[in-house]
């Protein structure tokens, strides 16, 4: 039997999915959290197997950075990041994270049974994240530049950014000058409102 602790801030979530495990014969849900900053209590108390992790919880935790510490914490335990949000960096940032597989709440609740199902066994799942259109039809920007562009969609600094990311300044220029050749835009703040008015990227989360 594999026990389930589910972590997000909307009841119709929690009880959606609870109903939809608990009449599986594998399955069993042993609690419900509703943000990611006390999952790791829940997690010793209630010692589940698995957890399905929403990326944004109450009072404004991140699920991405609870799966940090309960990779760290509980080495053995599978994580399930989950979203409603099609944020682009969602996908890559869960992944880096730990966890081992990730899923959009608009998928059915059986796809949710499978997905678990297969990360029990060892499996992982990432869908493919968006791709960002660009303007010039240049090549899309690729995983580093959409690392750099978060950052600076949260007002960064290159020195800042710089240090985040371990990385030189001028590595930070050479990205941001790349970004704005593959997009047309004329400068980063340009980019970084089109990124956040569009969705593409929540600076908050």
């Amino acid at each position: 039997m594999t026990k389930i602790l589910i972590v997000d801030d909307h009841v119709s979530v929690q009880e959606s999915l609870s109903t939809a495990f608990d009449a599986q014969e594998d399955f069993a849900v042993v609690g419900t959290c509703s943000s990611a900053a006390y999952a790791p209590l829940y997690c010793e108390k209630l010692q589940p197997d698995l957890v399905f992790m929403d990326v944004r919880t109450e009072k404004g935790a991140s699920g991405i950075e609870a799966v940090e510490t309960l990779r760290r914490q509980f080495p053995k335990l599978k994580i399930i990041v989950m979203t409603a949000f099609e944020e682009v960096t969602y996908v890559p940032r869960a992944r880096q994270a730990g966890a081992d597989a990730f899923v959009y709440k608009s998928r059915s609740l059986s796809f949710f049974i499978e997905t678990a199902r297969g990360v029990v066994l060892g499996e992982t799942f990432f869908p493919e994240p968006r791709a960002v259109p660009v303007p010039t039809g240049e090549a899309p920007l690729t995983d580093r530049e959409m690392e750099i562009l978060r950052l600076l969609c949260r007002h960064m600094t290159n020195r800042e950014i710089a240090s985040e990311l371990f990385i030189s300044e001028n590595t930070v220029k050479y990205h941001k000058a790349n970004m704005l050749a593959k997009t047309g835009f004329s400068t980063a703040v340009d980019l970084a409102f089109y990124m956040i008015s569009n969705g593409w990227i929540n600076p908050l989360y």
